[in-house]
This record gives C-alpha cells, sequence and structure tokens, in this order.
C-alpha cells in the first residue's frame, strides 16, 4: 500500500475519532437518516453526472492507487536504454520480441520494429498519451465531483432537520432528534469529502503526473532508437524529466535485458 496515503487516511481517521471519544457519547454522531441523505444522495447524484462504468472505473483506479507503490521514471530510462542496446546489438525487429506488461511499450516497440518514422512514432504515441489524459480526467472528476456533492447533500440534510424542527416546535421531544439531523448531515458530508473525496482526486492527479512522465519518457526513447542515438545520449535525455535530486546515475541502473 502506499504509505503516506495509509498514514493520512490513519491519523486523519485517528484525531477525528479520539476527538468523538473525548468530547463525550459517541452515539451522538450516528444518525441513521443523515448517513442516507448524504450517502445515498452523492451517489445517486454521481451516478446521474456520470455513466456507471466511469464511476466503476474511478473507484477500482483508486483501490489500485492506494494498494500499490507509485513507478519509478528512472525505471522507464532504464528500460529504453535496455532497448537502445538490444536495437543497436540485434537490430530494431528484436524489439517485436521484448516482453513487458506496458501496452504503450509494447505498441512503442512494435512501431519501432516495423521500420516507422520518427513522425509517425511521436504523432502514434502522443494520441495515447493525450487519450490516457482524458480518460484519467474523468475518474479524476467522479471524486472532485463526490467532493462537492457531499457537502452539498450536508446542508441539504440541515435544511430537511430544520424542517422537521421548527414543525415539530409543540412537542419538544422532536426538536432533539430533528436538530441531531440538521448537525450531522453537515458532518457527514464535510467529513467525507474533506478526508476521502477530494485526498483521493488529488492522489489520482498526482499518480497520473507520474504516469504521464513515465510514457513521455517511453515515448522520447522511442524516437532516440529511431534516430540511433547511443545510450549515453539516451541517458541524458530521458533523465532531465526526473528532478535532479531523485535521478539515479548511469552506472547505478540495471540496464542488462531479457528479450
Amino acid at each position: 500500500m502506499d504509505l503516506a496515503s495509509f498514514i493520512g487516511i490513519i491519523s486523519g481517521l485517528s484525531l477525528i475519532i479520539s476527538a468523538i471519544f473525548l468530547g463525550g457519547d459517541s452515539y451522538n454522531f450516528i444518525n441513521i437518516p443523515g448517513l442516507m441523505i448524504v450517502f445515498g444522495g452523492t451517489l445517486a447524484t454521481t451516478l446521474i453526472t456520470f455513466q456507471f462504468r466511469d464511476v466503476f472505473a474511478a473507484f477500482k483506479a483508486a483501490y489500485f492507487v492506494f494498494s500499490k507503490d507509485k513507478e519509478d521514471p528512472n525505471e522507464a530510462v532504464a528500460t529504453m536504454i535496455k532497448l537502445s542496446r538490444i536495437s543497436r546489438r540485434q537490430g530494431l525487429m528484436q524489439l517485436a520480441k521484448v516482453k513487458t506488461r506496458s501496452s504503450f511499450l509494447k505498441k512503442a516497440c512494435g512501431l519501432l520494429a516495423d521500420g516507422s518514422s520518427e513522425e509517425v512514432i511521436r504523432a502514434a504515441l502522443t494520441t495515447e498519451i493525450q487519450s490516457l489524459q482524458m480518460r484519467h480526467f474523468i475518474v479524476q472528476d467522479v471524486f472532485r465531483k463526490m467532493g462537492i456533492y457531499a457537502p452539498a447533500f450536508g446542508m441539504l440534510g440541515t435544511l430537511i432537520g430544520l424542517v422537521q424542527m421548527l414543525s415539530h416546535l409543540q412537542d419538544p421531544s422532536n426538536i432533539g432528534p430533528a436538530m441531531a439531523t440538521a448537525l450531522l448531515t453537515t458532518f457527514y458530508g464535510s467529513f467525507l469529502s474533506t478526508l476521502f473525496f477530494l485526498p483521493v482526486a488529488g492522489k489520482l492527479r498526482s499518480r497520473t503526473v507520474i504516469e504521464i512522465i513515465n510514457l513521455e519518457i517511453m515515448r522520447e526513447g522511442a524516437i532516440s532508437i529511431i534516430n540511433n542515438n547511443n545510450p549515453i545520449i539516451i541517458y541524458e535525455k530521458l533523465s532531465s524529466f526526473i528532478s535532479s535530486r531523485l535521478r539515479k546515475p548511469l552506472e547505478a541502473m540495471d540496464v542488462r535485458v531479457t528479450s
């Protein structure tokens, strides 16, 4: 699991739950009607806004983002250097036999093996990157919208609770439960938006940035290979995508190739 995400979620939940227990009776923060308003309303409005497959893809992406460590761009640089050495020693046709789990890299190797021109390779891979950005934008937007909808339904629940309270002023026994619904729905909406929905959208965006960097490294590496650049030039070109403090020297990279 991503360590920063794990620490953030646990620390956030711990502080809020501790404050609730230290402040008195924790049962006062459980209100079924309020939960129904916020959870049900947020989910319903999200399904109205997006297609079901986009909502499903968003939650699936969130699971993988939080359960897997982020990819290291240095590995993408090392991979392209490996491929450049294969092409220089065995020819471009050999790249078609390279085994990889990345569909993007597989496509790049296929274009190289087919002898495509630099313009064709750049155009094809750039289109792939732009398409990925659009798909990821929709996934991020699902959680951004949920981060907006949850507090809005919290306020809606507050209005419902106030109406119920004002309509039963003659019966003091009903004022307490109605006021609890009014206040707790605002709490639930703000809690979900602040601790879950908006942070998940931010995490997805940061992971997208890293993934785009890796894909751009592969694209520029493929163009360098078609231009028959040597590994040192490829390293200098591709390492520019990485912050200098995170950049591995060429000697520290594992550039052995299994094709």
